[in-house]
């Protein structure tokens, strides 16, 4: 009952009401996202979502669009920017999602949507991560965001989709709130546009 009618309902009300509280948040970083980084202001990036259908990820842009002598982009660690890690670190890029919730491509609380790429490596219970949206947090995320390994952030994705509830998405937010605020979790991996969850 929750997961199939109440929670989308709730992702849209919260997410719209997240956006209008925290417009003065997302104007500023958008500013200067701008003035630091230059244009565009959003990364875009293709990622499956529920049913492996294929969405456009919204996130604040981190990285410049430095390259070498001969025109290619430089790696990414050179690439990004203080202020690009600590747009990461303290979770602002993440706030464009946002919109992607209102869409419909992603719920709050849900398996971080992965690379495209990656769909044809899951075995037979990762792929079910699919059968729900993907979300802004999960339940990999509060139990180590990037620190834990591949293998145990699948296991939290199926573990939570096999237990959705009301009680259980709250938990995941707060402890999200918490672990945001505290900065918990965090490692070089997440430095990597095309990589991060």
């Amino acid at each position: 009952m929750y997961s199939k009618y109440i929670k989308r309902i709730l992702d849209f009300t919260i997410s719209l009401i997240a956006i209008i509280v925290l417009s003065p948040v997302l104007l500023i970083t958008a500013l200067l996202v701008r003035i630091k980084l230059g244009s565009p202001i959003i990364f875009k990036q293709k990622r499956p979502g529920k049913d492996e259908k294929i969405f456009t990820l919204y996130k604040f842009r981190t990285m410049t669009d430095k390259k070498d002598e001969k025109g290619n982009l430089l790696p990414d660690e050179q690439r990004l920017t203080k202020f690009g890690k600590l747009l990461r670190s303290t979770s602002l890029d993440e706030l464009p999602e946002l919109i992607n919730i209102i869409k419909g491509d992603m719920s709050i609380v849900g398996p971080r949507p992965l690379l495209v790429e990656y769909l044809e490596l899951y075995n037979e219970e990762q792929k079910h991560r699919h059968d729900v949206r993907p979300g802004l947090t999960g339940l990999a995320q509060i139990s180590g965001r990037n620190s834990i390994t591949w293998e145990a952030k699948f296991k939290e994705d199926i573990e939570y989709i096999n237990n959705i509830s009301f009680i259980n998405d709250i938990k995941i937010i707060l402890k999200t709130v918490a672990k945001v605020f505290k900065r918990e979790g965090i490692s070089r991996r997440r430095y990597r546009d095309n990589a991060k969850i």
